[in-house]
């Protein structure tokens, strides 16, 4: 596949040919990118479209709304009802799956979203994006929750669109990652970055270091050793990135490589991570790994855990697959009680690392 002037719907003709569901899920990411062409309009409108601000609403994570989450949402929804594509959609901003009008005709598909990824961030102008997931559905009728609670594995799609300097969608169906940038003059995605792919190894993390003291000892001794550098055990410098966006750090990652990790922590016991399975941690990690990339939670993969709620959270760790194995060597070796790095040299230097982790 040649880059240059290859738009989205050739690419997605090219790449689903032969297989059962071409035309129809062709034509549904199609509606997705109309959406996603929307909610860039509207992002690069900013405070003279009158669209930034908060309003007195609260999504069902309890984060307070944004005007543009909420118009974001509708947007999604507007471009993908009424196609006869899908089944049902489930989105961060909706409590409960959506309901078709009846109207509509049932696809086979069921899309499933984070419509504005970041969405804090759009007041301050730093880029946001939207992250959507597609499930094959085969049942008559409207799904029901439990036709939406899939593992990441049996994603048919999955892609996500950031909304920087230029806006850029990116997307697998299951044969690579690859990247589109948004030509405004002709109003198309532009296949700019085919078969993208990230390094197995880096020097460059992203992680929220002010909540270092609430980490799992595994992600501590992780960063204190990348932060010691060249006098480390790891040997070698590492750079630290953090936007507070996902869809930004991992687009970096994408780009350049790296990882990018939202771990457990103990800030909220009440949730096991802060990131939600559904609609951010499996579409992302389709996109990863099939861009040669590893995500997981330092437990396990990612894409194979079975989801038991809808807005369920999870611990987030993806990118360059060798510093993602360490990582994940580094959580069983504490779950196995063989964790010594705080027996180095390395946290007497700093007893914070010592009170927390053994507190």
């Amino acid at each position: 596949m040649q880059s240059g002037r290859t738009t989205v719907s050739k690419f997605l003709i090219e790449q689903l040919h032969g297989t059962d569901d071409q035309a129809d899920l062709a034509a549904l990411l199609v509606d997705v990118t109309a959406a996603v062409k929307a909610i860039s309009a509207m992002t690069s409108k900013g405070a003279l479209g009158g669209f930034l601000g908060a309003l007195d609403t609260q999504n069902v994570q309890g984060e307070v709304q944004k005007k543009l989450d909420v118009l974001s949402n509708d947007a999604m929804i507007q471009a993908c009802e009424w196609g006869g594509l899908v089944a049902g959609m489930a989105s961060e901003e909706m409590d409960d799956p959506y309901t078709l009008p009846k109207e509509f005709e049932r696809g086979p598909y069921l899309l499933i979203f984070d419509p504005l990824d970041g969405s804090s961030n759009t007041d301050v102008n730093v880029s946001v994006g939207t992250i959507f997931s597609v499930l094959r559905h085969t049942k008559i009728g409207d799904p029901t929750v439990a036709d939406y609670l899939r593992p990441g594995v049996e994603q048919v799609a999955a892609g996500y669109a950031i909304y920087g300097p230029s806006t850029m969608l990116v997307l697998t169906v299951g044969k690579g990652t690859h990247g589109f940038t948004l030509d405004r003059e002709i109003g198309n995605f532009v296949l700019t970055h085919p078969d993208l792919k990230i390094p197995a190894d880096t020097s460059e993390f992203a992680i929220n270091t002010s909540n270092e003291r609430f980490w799992e000892p595994p992600v501590q001794r992780y960063v204190a050793e990348a932060k010691a550098g060249k006098t480390g055990p790891r040997e070698r410098d590492f750079n630290t990135r953090w936007i507070a966006s996902m869809v930004a750090d991992v687009h970096r990652i994408l780009m350049r490589g790296g990882i990018f990790m939202y771990p457990k922590d103990t800030k909220d016991p009440s949730k096991p991570g802060r990131l939600r399975l559904m609609y951010e941690a499996n579409p992302i990690g389709m996109i990863v790994e099939q861009a040669g990339g590893a995500a997981s939670t330092g437990r396990g993969r990612i894409l194979e855990v079975q989801p038991t709620s809808l807005h369920q959270r999870v611990p987030v760790m993806l990118g360059s697959k060798n510093e993602i194995a360490r990582l994940e060597r580094y959580h069983a070796e504490y779950d196995r009680g063989e964790d010594k790095a705080f027996d180095s040299p390395l946290f007497k230097e700093r007893s914070l690392y010592r009170d927390e982790a053994r507190s």
